[in-house]
């Protein structure tokens, strides 16, 4: 009986000697934002597809017509988000170049499907759904175009660190391009839709692109490899001209 009750006076002395906290889960926690997500609204009384993808503190959104694939407009930058705000500073705006480095803060809300977006004006009001979350992914993330392969063979390099950008951002299975300036607000072009990574081929499959509606269902396979951090890319252009690109992480 005294063997026990030594013990007892032993744990209640750890237990006093010990802080515990508890936080709420809710208090702490970040909604995860990584991946592709679509929101279906109407744009001029006509539905419109509106793909998001955001990875790695970067993000793009492209709007089109769900009817034949028309580009309407496309936005992004940066961004970062608790689980209820999300705040954002884009570096491109085809509708509105003037909001260029505008920083913006807007509510999020977490649903079962995915998430909500919204200002406290009620301008802007988004329900996105969940279509992948960065898997398979093996070229997830933002990219810059870093150089290209001259005729000589060498690669002539780029400086990323310029506000003339040409940037790429996939997800695990969605991809955009959009060329911009960030000095200027100029919007360049865009292009994106769906991608998939075989066997050393990287293959798009076009679902938007501003410059040229009818290169919407093309596919367009390149060979690409992953050297030293940097992303090899070659093949043929939407035009049909040979390219070997590198692009570079953000």
């Amino acid at each position: 009986m005294k063997r026990y009750t030594l013990l007892a006076i032993v744990c209640i002395a750890l237990a006093a000697s010990i802080s515990f906290s508890f936080t709420p889960a809710d208090s702490y926690r970040k909604l995860d934002l990584s991946g592709a997500w679509s929101s279906s609204a109407s744009v001029g009384g006509k539905p419109a597809k509106h793909m998001l993808v955001m990875t790695e503190g970067y993000f793009s959104m492209a709007t089109y017509a769900e009817a034949d694939g028309s580009f309407i407009t496309t936005l992004g930058g940066s961004y970062s988000n608790t689980d209820n705000s999300l705040s954002v500073t884009l570096e491109f705006n085809s509708s509105d170049p003037s909001s260029v480095g505008q920083p913006t803060t807007l509510n999020l809300k977490e649903t079962k499907d995915g998430f909500t977006v919204s200002s406290s004006d009620g301008s802007i009001y988004y329900t996105f759904t969940n279509v992948d979350k960065g898997k398979p992914g093996a070229l997830m993330g933002p990219w810059l175009m870093s150089g290209r392969k001259a005729d000589d063979g060498s690669i002539a390099n780029r400086d990323t660190s310029g506000p003339r950008k040409t940037m790429k951002i996939l997800s695990g299975t969605r991809f955009q391009w959009i060329a911009y300036n960030t000095s200027t607000g100029e919007f360049f072009g865009t292009g994106g839709g769906n991608y998939t990574t075989k066997g050393g081929k990287y293959t798009e499959n076009i679902e938007f692109f501003s410059r040229d509606n009818t290169r919407v269902g093309a596919a367009l396979q390149f060979d690409y490899s992953l050297k030293e951090g940097a992303w090899h890319h070659s093949g043929l252009s939407s035009k049909g001209d040979p390219i070997y690109e590198v692009w570079s992480k953000r």
